[in-house]
């Protein structure tokens, strides 16, 4: 493994160094200072090691190119990788002299992040690099257009203004009145059309930035600023991408539109209409074991019709695992303890009219593995240079039925997109955020397990916490209103129900 890189003088001072693995700027400094008293001059090695490392060298003038690595790294390798960190340093100094080293530094990081990630060698050449750390950047370009549009269109209003004050200034001297000033200036001060557009021009070219686009520029009938142009460079270049094979998020809210279709509230509301919402936050380990696990449950009541403000909910709780439930304070516990019925304390109240109102909340928390609803398992094996990645859900909770499910496996960054071997359902690979998010649109007792296959360059550690994202329409706590009656007469009143399971936080660790 390659430890560091740096450009240094001969008395061991360091000019530029990179790391590539962690390590403090004592530790390297440190190195670099005992790397000269350890050479021998007597010998033409390109090499020197001590207990711990080993430096490759190549002198340069005044200077030093050094590499620091581990003693059992790979020397042929190492000296391949020295020689084109040799070459890269002329492409960006003109000199090899402390001062230019140091003024093009940032520049000479860039090109040695590009050599070696990770402390492993790039597949690269020099065109390579030099075509990597150019960073086009096509917002960069968009936004130039933009700008130098504004700035052609303020010169053009900057010149019509200018020639408004002249021909003003003309009519006023033909007519033998006092010629009218402009900003701060008074008629004594300016003499002259000629001056008086100089002047003009100074104070337009100063405030250009305010100055609006003339409307004659602008086609159509908006006499706004032209924005759809960028948008349609950006779909261009989205396109375009498209049409290479990389694979694009095209909306950002696609996900949450996903979640609020599968859970869109019944079309017709009653006017009792109860909303139960679950939330899961919940953390494993990677090698088995909840390290915990929690649930928050409640049930809102929204009546519509005064009608019905005096109800009761007959609720029904066949959770099994201890849930602890609590009931609002005005809600009659007595009641709910022995006939498991939510009213309120005095039954001459009503419920309040057109607004949420929780009326029974609940809590769950744990430790015990067997209630985890949706299991993970993911084993990242070691292969060479490369990584091979198994991983594969089970749901355990088969009542579940888990819609828009995704799995989000972190990537190591800079090599690329990984290679899938087997899937069941899809996968998108966000290259910009380094993340694989394996998708599958249900997950119930009819497709229980299932699995994804890839490989890439990296190590275990790389691919975790694996993050799981997912929505239902049925609740992990079997609790629910079955009936609801009216205090008086104790009559059934028709109701509606929306039950929302989500997802607050679930991690791999």
């Amino acid at each position: 493994v390659l430890l560091a890189a740096a450009v240094c003088t001969k008395a061991g001072k360091a000019i530029v160094s990179r790391q590539f693995v962690e390590m403090t700027r004592t530790r390297i400094e440190g190195l670099l200072a005992a790397f000269p008293k350890l050479m021998n001059t007597g010998k033409q090695h390109t090499f020197v090691e001590t207990e711990s490392v080993r430096y490759v060298y190549q002198p340069m003038e005044k200077l030093y190119m050094v590499l620091i690595t581990t003693k059992n790294s790979n020397i042929l390798e190492d000296l391949e990788t020295l020689r084109l960190f040799s070459r890269v340093i002329p492409e960006y100094c003109r000199a090899l002299e402390e001062n230019e080293i140091s003024e093009h530094c940032f520049d000479l990081i860039f090109a040695f992040d590009e050599i070696v990630a990770l402390g492993y060698r790039e597949n690269v050449n020099l065109a390579q690099i030099r075509t990597f750390t150019e960073m086009e950047s096509h917002e960069e370009k968009v936004f130039r257009a933009v700008r130098e549009t504004q700035e052609r269109e303020a010169k053009a209003e900057m010149r019509r203004k200018a020639k408004e004050l002249q021909q003003a200034r003309r009519d006023a001297e033909r007519h033998g009145k006092k010629a009218p000033g402009f900003g701060g200036f008074g008629s004594s001060a300016v003499s002259g059309g000629t001056t008086a557009a100089m002047i003009t021009e100074t104070i337009i070219e100063t405030e250009k930035p305010k100055v609006a686009p003339a409307p004659a520029r602008l086609s159509g009938p908006s006499k706004a600023l032209k924005l759809g142009a960028k948008g349609k460079e950006v779909d261009n270049f989205v396109d375009k991408l498209k049409s290479e094979g990389e694979n694009i998020m095209t909306s950002v809210g696609k996900r949450s539109a996903e979640a609020a279709k599968v859970l869109a509230p019944p079309v017709n509301m009653e006017s009792v209409h109860m909303k139960i919402e679950e939330k899961i936050s919940l953390t494993c380990g990677r090698d088995g074991g909840l390290q915990n696990m929690e649930l928050h449950g409640m049930i809102m009541l929204h009546i519509s019709d005064e009608k019905f403000a005096r109800i009761r909910l007959h609720v029904e709780n066949e959770d099994k695992r201890g849930v602890q439930l609590q009931t609002h304070p005005n809600v009659d516990k007595k009641l709910f303890t022995t006939e498991s019925q939510i009213g309120l304390k005095n039954p001459e109240k009503s419920f309040p009219i057109n607004s949420d109102v929780g009326v029974l909340k609940w809590r769950l928390q744990t430790t015990e593995e067997s209630f985890i609803p949706l299991t993970i398992n993911c084993w990242p094996s070691e292969s060479g240079n490369s990584c091979d990645v198994n991983i594969e859900y089970e749901l355990q909770e088969e009542s579940l039925e888990l819609n828009d499910v995704i799995i989000t496996i972190p990537l190591p960054s800079g090599v690329g997109a990984p290679v899938i071997g087997e899937i069941d359902g899809e996968y998108r690979h966000d290259s910009r955020r380094n993340l694989l998010e394996w998708c599958l649109p249900v997950i119930d007792a009819k497709n229980k397990s299932g699995s994804l296959e890839f490989s890439i360059a990296g190590q275990p550690n790389d691919f975790f916490p694996v993050q799981v994202a997912f929505v239902s329409k049925k609740n992990y706590c079997n609790i629910q209103v079955t009936k609801v009656t009216q205090v008086d007469g104790n009559s059934p009143v028709r109701f509606s129900t929306e039950t929302t399971f989500l997802v607050d936080k679930y991690e791999i660790l």
